[in-house]
C-alpha cells in the first residue's frame, strides 16, 4: 500500500484542538506529564535567540510556541487533550534533546529542522509509539546512527539529513515497511547500503553527501512498486549499475553522479518508463550512449558527463542538439564530432580492463513491455 508523508501532515493539522482552559492543563494528566517534558527540555537549551521559547511558561503546556494539542490517537470518543505535535524548525535553538521528551507518549510529530541541537537521540524516544514524523535535518547531531528510530512502529518519514552522523547505517533500516521517506544526505555514514534495502517500501531516499562505498545492492530492483526518487550522489560507490535498477518502473528522479561506477549501461534503463531526472556524471562509465536512455519518453534532463563514453547512438546525437527542450550534458567523454569532449590522451589514460565491471545477470531477463 502506497504511503504518502504529506497526507500525514494534513491530518495531524486537522485533529489539533483550542487552547484548554487553565484548569483542564492542571487536572489533565497527560498534559501534567507534558509539562515535565517541555520544561526539562527548556532547561536543555542553552541559545534562544529568536525568543521562541518566551510563551513556554505556566501549566498551560498547549499555548507554548510550537507545540500544538489535540485528542489522543489510540482514542474514538472525546477526551482530555494531548500534545500531538512539536514543531520548532527554523528557531536557531542550541542544546540538547533530553529523556524527558519520552512523557509525550501521544506525539504524531516531531520538527526541529535548522536548529542547533547536538547530541544524538535519546533511547527513551522508544517510548514514542505515535510518532509518525521525525524531522531533525539542519542540526549538529553526531554520533552512530540513532537506532532507535528503528523501534518507533508508525514512524513514516525519517529526515536526518545536514548532520554530524557518522559510521554505517543499521543492515534493519530498511525492513521497516511503514518508512516512507528516509533522507541520510550530508553526514558522514560510512560503508555499504546493506542488501535490506530491497526490503524497503519507502518513495524517496537520499544517501547523497556522505562516505558509502561498494556496490548498490541488486535487490533495489525489489522496490519497483514504490520508489521514485533515490539520490546516490558524492559518496565513493563502484562497480556496476545494477541490471535490476530497471525494475524501478515510477522511478521519476536518479541520481548516481559523483562516485567510481565503470562499466557499461545495462539494457534494462530503458525500462524507467517515468523517469524524468537521470544523472549518470562524473563516473567511469563507458561504451556506447544508445537509445537505451535517450528514447526515454518522460526524461526532463539527462546528465552523463564526465565519464568515458566513446559512442553515440543518432537519437542520443539529436539530444545534443541546440535547441532541444530535455536538458542534457555529454561534455566530457570521449565521443566523437561533439563538443568539449576529453582529449585523445585521456581518454586513452584508463585501459579497458579499467573501465570494466562484472554485473550479475538477473535470472529473469527483464521485459519493459
Amino acid at each position: 500500500m502506497e504511503k504518502n508523508w504529506l497526507v500525514i501532515v494534513a491530518l495531524l493539522f486537522q485533529i489539533i484542538q483550542t487552547t484548554p482552559a487553565q484548569n483542564e492543563s492542571a487536572s489533565n494528566s497527560k498534559l501534567k506529564d507534558a509539562y515535565t517534558a517541555l520544561q526539562s527540555w527548556k532547561s536543555a537549551i542553552t541559545d534562544d535567540p529568536l525568543g521562541t521559547l518566551t510563551t513556554w511558561a505556566g501549566d498551560n503546556v498547549c499555548s507554548y510556541n510550537g507545540v500544538f494539542c489535540g485528542n489522543p490517537q489510540n482514542s474514538t470518543l472525546p477526551s482530555d487533550l494531548v500534545v500531538v505535535g512539536i514543531d520548532l524548525n527554523f528557531g536557531n535553538l542550541q542544546g540538547t534533546l533530553v529523556n524527558e521528551l519520552s512523557l509525550l507518549s501521544d506525539i504524531i510529530l516531531i520538527h526541529l529542522n535548522s536548529n542547533r541541537f547536538t547530541g544524538n537521540v535519546p533511547d527513551t524516544f522508544q517510548s514514542l509509539g505515535y510518532l509518525t514524523e521525525l524531522d531533525l535535518s539542519n542540526n549538529l547531531f553526531s554520533g552512530s546512527f540513532p537506532s532507535v528510530v528503528l523501534s518507533l512502529p508508525r514512524l513514516v518519514y525519517l529526515d536526518l539529513r545536514f548532520n554530524e552522523f557518522s559510521g554505517p547505517i543499521p543492515d534493519n533500516l530498511f525492513t521497516n515497511k511503514q518508512l516512507d521517506a528516509v533522507f541520510l544526505n550530508d553526514n558522514q555514514f560510512v560503508g555499504q547500503i546493506p542488501s535490506s534495502l530491497g526490503n524497503s517500501q519507502a518513495s524517496v531516499i537520499t544517501f547523497a553527501n556522505n562516505k558509502f562505498s561498494g556496490d548498490i545492492p541488486a535487490s533495489i530492483g525489489n522496490m519497483g512498486a514504490s520508489l521514485k526518487e533515490v539520490l546516490f550522489l558524492n559518496n565513493q560507490f563502484n562497480g556496476c549499475i545494477p541490471e535490476g535498477i530497471g525494475r524501478l518502473t515510477e522511478m521519476k528522479v536518479l541520481d548516481i553522479s559523483f562516485n567510481s561506477f565503470t562499466g557499461q549501461l545495462p539494457n534494462s534503463l530503458s525500462c524507467l518508463k517515468e523517469i524524468e531526472v537521470l544523472n549518470l556524471a562524473h563516473n567511469k562509465l563507458s561504451g556506447v550512449l544508445s537509445d537505451t536512455i535517450c528514447s526515454l519518453r518522460t526524461i526532463a534532463n539527462l546528465t552523463v558527463s564526465s565519464n568515458f563514453f566513446s559512442g553515440i547512438s543518432p537519437s542520443c546525437k539529436n539530444l545534443s542538439a541546440s535547441g532541444n527542450t530535455i536538458g542534457c550534458d555529454f561534455s566530457s567523454n570521449c565521443l566523437p564530432d561533439l563538443h568539449q569532449q576529453r582529449s585523445q590522451p585521456e581518454c586513452n589514460s584508463l585501459l579497458p580492463s579499467g573501465l570494466n565491471c562484472i554485473r550479475i545477470s538477473l535470472t529473469t531477463p527483464l521485459s519493459c513491455g
